[in-house]
């Protein structure tokens, strides 16, 4: 059909633009017009009316994580009652972990019930089983449950699915369960060893039956690994009574296997992208996937030579399942600085073998691989284990039967038998991995080549993510979150100097910081002399990307925006306050009702680490008679230290008649030392004014608690 035939077509559906062209050309000259505008029209909408592309399309080219022997593993049962009967085991150590601390202890001890009784035991991840199989358990096996509070006394996110059931079930019976339980937690948190309490006291309503009173971790004191290990001594007596079991003298047994495969090419290899595992059937909930995201802009917010914090912008706008919402969390995997990866390299005399391909395989039935496999050396030591945290007492206890040299043996054994001796070397040196693998053989010439690479693997953590409040507004900017990171260091006085202990995520931005500010992928401008490479694992960070990814929070603004809000937070927890500050001044320009906003603020002095100072100003411009921001500075005057707690008793009345008469939200950010000081001001406000005692006091925090009018994002 030509132009000419289908001009009635056109005419018939276009009548208005036909006529005009009439009346302008002739009448083969309109139907070419016609026909190419709409042709025009037509790709201009590509992509966003017709022909849209799927936004889950980039799973499509993505390489699976898990691998075993090249093969798909088969679908895993879910009923950990016949996991046990296939695996032939007779204890199952069942993990909730959030930043992988009960993780590392359940795999432990899974790993040492065989060395030292024979008993065949599994680490399991509570989210990977349904949790009415647990019933099915029988009386000859034992469960160990090990598992971390996390926040304001929630379960971490493996555990969400266990702790529902035991909420919502009634009719369960766990008579013939035998269990042990340990908690992790902090003393400085109000729900100190919540999820280990509420979990139990479940299970024995139950009928199931525990051998051992609970044990419990405390990490304000950072006695949490003696602690574990005390605990731990506990349950080996009373399965040693149960069983009727000697102890025999503990040997390493490897559980994994590392073969060399030179035949792999780099392409199915796991050079470093971060593996993130899901937990239970429907792991989409809680975060979203991990990405590089390209950082759009950073710069420095502290203005003291000796103390650093970073703002960071990261882009979202080339991911577009990556959304957040104002008050979540962005969690950022950090990379191990190059100094410790080549120290630990070659002290085990891996220099020549770091690049080659490894396979990790189960070297015993049931074992679960935590890191990427195929993969190499370096990438292990670079990405996926945790080579700069302090290491175990357990493991120099280990670590002695491989001793280069009699005298190596005898220091470690040595420490590893003595609690205080062990304490003592870690107050005055920074020990990790390779730095006491050094310190064993300082006064020879040796190296740890003969330590099997299995027993460094099984021995260091998986690298974990840290997580930050998000400091923007998803309402203001809605594909482009920002951080807010203050360099974290702690120190050692080793008598002759002070030696620094970097953080390690925090030194990495302000690695990724200074070189966007240096124009380089390679730094040289970090403060300590710390290198990381910078463009990543294949080059997939150059440019200045970041892999991280986004986790949801319950810290979130009133759905209303003429409620009131207080705000009060030190340092860094500042963080979500610039975002909820940001989110109601562009309700305010919407001619929305605000809601009054009283933000209290502690740094050390206003011209160092007032963060936001500049901005804050301008909200206040903005939001006007709405915002009152009340500041409290620890070091502006030498003998005159005024923290935030004090502010809130200076306006305890403000306050507590904002809090009594309604519609008033409270928020805490910043450490858990400093929101407990807070609490305490704002209840002793709240006696005072209202006549109440402590056991009215305690229910209206509860209640608020609850309703979700009283809110708190803290750190140890």
């Amino acid at each position: 059909m030509d132009l000419t035939q289908s001009l009635p077509w056109l005419q018939s559906r276009f009548p208005e633009l036909i006529t005009s062209a009439r009346k302008i050309v002739g009448y083969d000259d309109a139907a070419v017009l016609v026909t190419v505008a709409l042709g025009t029209t037509a790709y201009i909408l590509q992509n966003s009316v017709w022909n849209k592309p799927d936004p889950c399309e980039y799973m499509l080219y993505e390489r699976p994580q898990e691998k075993l022997d090249g093969k798909q593993s088969q679908k895993a049962t879910r009923n950990i009652s016949q996991k046990l009967e296939d695996v032939g085991k007779d204890v199952v150590v069942f993990w909730g972990s959030q930043s992988g601390t009960a993780e590392g202890f359940a795999n432990r001890l899974a790993r040492e019930l065989p060395r030292r009784f024979g008993i065949n035991a599994m680490a399991a991840d509570l989210s990977d089983f349904d949790p009415e199989t647990i019933a099915l358990i029988p009386q000859t096996k034992f469960a160990i449950f090990i598992m971390s509070t996390y926040g304001e006394g929630d379960p971490t996110d493996n555990t969400t699915e266990f702790w529902t059931f035991l909420h919502r079930t009634s009719i369960i019976s766990l008579e013939g369960l035998r269990y042990f339980a340990f908690g992790l937690g902090n003393k400085n948190y109000k729900y100190y060893n919540r999820v280990i309490d509420v979990v139990t006291e479940a299970l024995d309503k139950f009928g199931a039956h525990a051998l051992l009173p609970v044990g419990r971790a405390d990490d304000s004191l950072g006695t949490t690994e003696e602690d574990f290990l005390e605990w731990k001594e506990s349950v080996f007596a009373t399965l040693a009574t149960e069983l009727n079991v000697e102890e025999e003298n503990p040997v390493f047994v490897p559980t994994i296997k590392v073969v060399e495969n030179d035949t792999l090419s780099i392409i199915d290899l796991n050079l470093g992208e971060p593996f993130q595992r899901a937990h239970g059937k429907k792991p989409a909930a809680v975060s979203s996937p991990v990405r590089p995201l390209p950082i759009k802009a950073s710069r420095e917010l502290a203005t003291s030579p000796d103390r650093h914090c970073v703002h960071m912008e990261l882009d979202l706008s080339t991911f577009p399942e990556i959304k957040y919402k104002t008050g979540d969390h962005v969690a950022v995997w950090p990379i191990n600085p190059d100094s410790e990866v080549h120290r630990l390299i070659k002290i085990l005399g891996l220099e020549q073998k770091q690049t080659v391909p490894v396979v990790l395989l189960p070297h015993v039935p049931g074992t679960k691989i935590q890191v990427p496999t195929p993969t190499t050396i370096l990438a292990l030591f670079q990405y996926y284990l945790e080579i700069c945290a302090p290491v175990s007492r357990e493991t120099v206890h280990y670590l002695a039967q491989f001793a280069p040299t009699p005298n190596a043996k005898k220091i470690l054994s040595q420490l590893g038998k003595d609690k205080k001796a062990y304490s003592s070397l870690l107050l005055v040196q920074h020990i990790n991995l390779g730095r006491l693998l050094e310190y064993s053989v300082a006064d020879e010439c040796a190296n740890w080549e003969q330590l099997p690479l299995s027993f460094v693997i099984e021995s260091l953590r998986t690298m974990q993510p840290r997580y930050y409040s998000i400091s923007s507004s998803s309402i203001v900017q809605p594909r482009c979150l920002s951080l807010t990171a203050a360099v974290l260091d702690s120190y050692i006085n080793s008598g002759n100097s002070i030696e620094i202990v970097p953080g390690l995520a925090t030194n990495y931005i302000l690695a990724l910081k200074n070189s966007l500010s240096a124009g380089s992928a390679q730094l040289d401008t970090h403060p300590a002399g710390l290198t990381y490479p910078l463009s990543g694992p294949n080059d997939q960070l150059q440019s200045g990307k970041a892999y991280a990814h986004i986790r949801k929070s319950k810290f979130k603004l009133p759905v209303s925006t003429s409620s009131n809000i207080i705000m009060i937070a030190a340092g860094t927890g500042i963080a979500p306050f610039r975002g909820f500050l940001q989110e109601r001044a562009w309700f305010k320009t919407m001619d929305q009702k605000i809601g009054n906003m009283l933000l209290f603020y502690g740094c050390r002095r206003p011209c160092e680490d007032y963060l936001y100072c500049d901005e804050l100003d301008s909200l206040k411009e903005t939001l006007g008679d709405n915002l009152s921001i009340i500041t409290a500075f620890s070091r502006q005057e030498p003998n005159h230290k005024v923290y935030v707690q004090y502010r809130i008793r200076e306006n305890a009345q403000q306050l507590c008649n904002m809090l009594v008469e309604g519609n008033t939200y409270l928020y805490i950010c910043g450490s858990t030392n400093m929101a407990r000081a807070v609490a305490t001001e704002v209840g002793d406000g709240l006696k005072a004014k209202c006549n109440w005692g402590d056991s009215e006091l305690r229910s209206w925090m509860e209640s608020q608690k609850k309703r979700g009018t009283w809110q708190e994002d803290v750190w140890g």
